[in-house]
């Protein structure tokens, strides 16, 4: 695993709340079903803000790094390559594959745009493999959040990138099954159990917490 999960914070019940406050209704102090997580995350209203998630990356190369620090409603936190800081290397001729360590920090929505553009396959590969060990590490601990960590096709149900890869064309000859009449929770509960499948040790560490 590439990535480690520093802190989650923010509560489902303040998410709850806040719903509960845009219909006029009282606040409950519960914790809502896994129905109403996957609905208003997939739905991406606002209350999902009041969750925040923060992580570690150690070595990631420097260009990968950047590509994420693109991402402004995210709070990235790079390790400083100052001259005047480290005497490791020269920055001014260090190669774009030098490791830094980077923590990042944002609100559920932000973390949402930001993995659209970085599950993407226009994607630099390497890049997209970080964002899938994240997709994995947050399932860990809150798999509803990370179920809707998705490929843009797979929200639109359609290719919005300037250049089409294929790749949306490609999982629907996969998945016959997906037609007009399909909703986009059941299309996410598609490409989840595809991706999933392919990172088997995910089974694997949620069998060791049980």
């Amino acid at each position: 695993m590439k990535t480690e999960i520093l802190n989650i914070k923010g509560t489902w019940n303040e998410v709850l709340t806040d719903a509960r406050e845009t219909i006029r209704k009282s606040a409950i102090n519960k914790e809502p079903s896994e129905k109403f997580k996957r609905g208003i995350l997939m739905a991406e209203h606002s209350p999902i803000r009041d969750i925040i998630i923060r992580w570690r990356w150690q070595g990631i190369k420097s260009w990968i790094s950047v590509h994420f620090c693109r991402h402004h409603h995210l709070e990235p936190r790079v390790s400083t390559q100052r001259n005047d800081r480290q005497k490791e290397y020269d920055r001014n001729s260090a190669p774009q594959d030098t490791p830094v360590n980077m923590i990042m920090e944002g609100n559920v929505q932000a973390c949402i745009d930001m993995m659209r553009k970085r599950l993407c396959n226009q994607a630099a590969p390497e890049t997209r493999e970080y964002a899938e060990d994240l997709k994995v590490s947050v399932h860990l601990r809150e798999p509803e959040i990370a179920d809707v960590f998705v490929k843009p096709c797979v929200r639109c149900g359609a290719c919005p990138e300037i250049n089409n890869c294929g790749w949306y064309e490609a999982f629907l000859a996969r998945h016959p099954e997906i037609d007009v009449h399909t909703t986009i929770a059941e299309r996410y509960g598609i490409y989840n159990k595809e991706f999933y499948e392919k990172h088997p040790y995910v089974v694997e560490m949620e069998n060791e917490d049980v």
